[in-house]
């Protein structure tokens, strides 16, 4: 969130920011890296990816809803479902 400006001061940029988990058929790091490939084109709509390849999570710290998540991950060609929000 590098050079946005917000009106109010002591507001946290990332409040808005939401971990979110899915579920995606990765087999290998070439699966892993096709996510990781989808999800950086989105550049500073995502803030941070995390892949466990051995049980087949992928979380996305996003101001973006799941649903406009799961839709790019899918461009994959991977099975995908959402789990909901990290704790």
């Amino acid at each position: 969130m590098i050079g946005h400006t917000y009106n109010c001061e002591g507001c946290n940029p990332f409040v808005y920011s939401t971990v979110h988990e899915f579920n995606v058929e990765m087999t290998c790091t070439g699966c892993s890296g096709a996510v990781e490939r989808v999800l950086g084109k989105l550049k500073e709509k995502v803030e941070k990816v995390e892949i466990d390849l051995d049980n087949k999570k992928v979380f996305v710290t996003s101001s973006m809803s799941a649903d406009e998540l799961l839709e790019t991950i899918k461009k994959t060609g991977k099975e995908s479902s959402y789990v909901g929000v990290k704790n």
